[in-house]
């Protein structure tokens, strides 16, 4: 049949599959195989100091969507966006902190906060535009700011935050004893994420949260959050953002944490291993004040998702979807070399440029029974937020999204003997992956570092959440050629050195060999789906399947 040469098709592009039973023969031939070099190619191009780091709202965004758009239309592609259009308007309010000042008074001595250094402080608070002043406020160390009560566990129970500052841990209560289990061992949950640290904390009333930046649970260093949340931040329109917004959102150091705690006579290890253990009660840091003040403009600004479809032949309302942000930090604080531009090449350049070569890929071979959507969402260096916007206005049917596959900052270093999967466990998708893992000689893996909460973290989730089957793999775990160490010591240097900072640039040394491999995974997987009536779902017990079973008569 055609549609089963189809599915293999993508796999046998590379040698890998050229071992297992050949299928039948294709007619019409399907697309050319994919050029490393000219993934190369796209990835610099979108990289280049000309882009100026993808910053929204900038000319850099600008000039990237008429790069993709014109690739998506050069590919066979019509706009997808609202009114024949390439793109989804979406509007942001900026927010521009500027002459930020912090201290802490505590034990007769005062602890000063320089930005960027001791401490990151932002806020995504309409309300408090014009010039803030934090004086006196009293600080409460609440562990892990979590209010779980399915897991019968509230940080909050007995202590009243309403107008305090509270002080939390990153990641969850079970990331330094995952023995305990009481948040999935090592693998986070959501209530290990900065977003919700931040939610939870408007929900209790508090003027403010001080995260306690640790690398380990955080899993980056510093420097990711000083180049993060330094410059403009950004957010959605809210209805109601005093409901889900502090005045205050910073981190500190892990060192003025454990300083502030002695100061207060308090021992910061002995209360975090407290905090581990659901009869924590949140503690009062004795004296502790915090003093803090900034000028804040917030203004709105237009940004947009790019979106291109290849409308079905015979199911042109139920979707394929394929999604990367094009978005990366802009222009920042120069580092050491003087280099301000964050140019972003892994993060996020390399999706980016999957989504151009998906586009060629589906262009080129037979036209699919379902529709193929790809959608380059904007904002996700600022929480998700295009993905989130989509999510809430979406153009396609979710009911009829048969299932999405997203790409963010691929492999660069070669092919793998195996493709890592970020969240495994959620859907049958896996299954569908180790199938066409197989025809390349390759296995699947599980998410090797779920306490990073990496699932949590790309633009699937909001997508997720609305109970469209998402999954997000790629690269793997071992190198054909170099093995585990070789991963792991890439992966090491990447994040220490070039992750959210203006070293993440394109090389001409990589290796896009894995990267091409891996889009031909993708490609024939969604292929597969897109010319039969299957329908992925999510796994029993998972968080999003009630949200896709209230629609399921409308896939019968």
């Amino acid at each position: 049949m055609i549609r089963s040469a189809l599915a293999c098709t993508a796999v046998l592009m590379l040698a890998a599959c050229g071992a297992s039973a050949g299928p039948e023969p294709m007619e019409p031939s399907g697309p050319s195989p994919t050029d490393p070099a000219s993934l190369s190619e796209h990835i610099r191009v979108l990289s280049s100091d000309a882009f100026g780091g993808r910053g929204i709202g900038t000319e850099g965004e600008r000039m990237t969507v008429d790069y993709v758009s014109s690739q998506f239309a050069a590919a066979g592609f019509e706009p997808g966006g609202p009114n024949g259009s390439w793109t989804q308007p979406v509007t942001l309010r900026r927010f521009n902190m500027s002459e930020a000042e912090g201290s802490i008074s505590v034990g007769g001595r005062m602890i000063r906060l320089d930005q960027g250094e001791e401490i990151v402080m932002s806020t995504r608070l309409p309300d408090a535009d014009g010039q803030v002043s934090l004086n006196g406020v009293p600080l409460v160390f609440v562990g892990y700011g979590t209010n779980a009560p399915e897991r019968n566990w509230n940080d909050f129970d007995g202590v009243d935050v309403r107008g305090k500052i509270i002080v939390v841990l990153i990641n969850d209560a079970d990331f330094e004893e995952p023995g305990l289990n009481t948040f999935n061992g090592r693998a986070m949950t959501y209530y290990g994420r900065w977003t919700y640290k931040y939610e939870e904390a408007a929900r209790q009333g508090a003027a403010g949260v001080l995260i306690v930046h640790e690398d380990a649970p955080a899993s980056y260093g510093w420097n990711t959050v000083r180049n993060s949340w330094t410059g403009p931040q950004f957010d959605i329109e809210r209805a109601d953002p005093a409901s889900e917004r502090t005045p205050l959102e910073a981190w500190i150091t892990r060192d003025t944490a454990v300083e502030l705690f002695a100061q207060a006579g308090l021992d910061f290890e002995a209360l975090k291993a407290q905090a581990r253990t659901p009869e924590f009660q949140a503690v009062e840091i004795p004296g502790a004040t915090f003093d803090g003040s900034y000028s804040l403009e917030s203004d709105t600004i237009q940004t947009a998702n790019i979106v291109g479809r290849l409308p079905g032949t015979t199911h042109a309302n139920e979707t394929i979807l394929y999604t990367a942000h094009w978005d990366h930090i802009g222009i920042g604080e120069a580092d050491a070399n003087g280099d301000a531009i964050f140019n972003g090449a892994v993060d996020n350049a390399t999706g980016t440029t999957a989504l151009i070569e998906l586009a060629r890929l589906y262009g080129s071979g037979p036209r699919p029974e379902r529709s193929i959507v790809l959608i380059g969402f904007t904002a996700e260096e600022s929480g998700l937020l295009g993905s989130e916007y989509y999510a809430a206005n979406p153009i396609y049917d979710p009911a009829l999204t048969v299932a999405g596959f997203n790409m963010d900052g691929m492999n660069v270093l070669g092919r793998m003997t195996d493709v890592s999967v970020t969240g495994s466990g959620y859907s049958s998708l896996e299954g569908d992956l180790e199938r066409f893992a197989a025809l390349q000689g390759r296995t699947i893996s599980a998410d090797s570092e779920p306490q990073a909460g990496y699932y949590f973290r790309s633009d699937h989730f909001p997508l997720a959440k609305r109970g469209i089957p998402m999954l997000y793999a790629d690269g793997g775990t071992a190198l054909r050629i170099g093995g585990t160490a070789a991963v792991e010591a890439a992966s090491a240097d990447y994040r220490a050195n070039r992750y959210h900072q203006a070293d993440d640039e394109w090389s001409a040394d990589w290796n896009l060999e894995g990267m091409a491999e891996d889009i031909a995974l993708l490609y024939g997987m969604g292929l597969e789906l897109a010319n039969n009536r299957s329908w992925p779902t999510w796994n029993e017990g998972t968080e999003f399947r009630p949200v896709r079973d209230r629609t399921s008569a409308r896939r019968q």
